[in-house]
């Protein structure tokens, strides 16, 4: 059996002196970190705006998806039916069928239509 020798009073002194050094350096730690999260360049609103900026970019990219599905099926259409093509072909570039008539309205150069008055 090993029997430890006192070391006295000043040893004692000694060591709760450095217990307590210890402490209060884990409470300064704890209270910068603390500061750290709230008040730092990534603390917690920069987290919380980010998060909030990333699930916007997700509905921008849920809808842009969307419309990309559409427009993938209106090349679908365009590529394999004709009557969407004869269709466009008619509205945008004003072709028409052999022995049909077209008929063109001229607007009235006398009566002239002045914008909506908007307060």
């Amino acid at each position: 059996m090993i029997i430890k020798q006192n070391r006295g009073r000043q040893w004692l002194d000694w060591q709760r002196r450095m217990v307590k050094a210890a402490q209060l350096a884990g409470v300064a730690a704890c209270g910068w970190l603390l500061l750290a999260l709230f008040f730092g360049e990534m603390g917690l609103p920069r987290y919380l705006a980010m998060r909030n900026h990333a699930a916007q970019l997700e509905q921008e990219l849920a809808a842009l998806r969307g419309e990309t599905a559409s427009l993938r099926k209106d090349i679908a259409r365009l590529q394999h039916d004709p009557a969407k093509i004869e269709r466009l072909a008619r509205e945008r570039l004003g072709y028409v069928r052999k022995g049909e008539t077209v008929y063109q309205l001229a607007p009235d150069p006398l009566k002239q239509q002045e914008p909506p008055f908007k307060p």
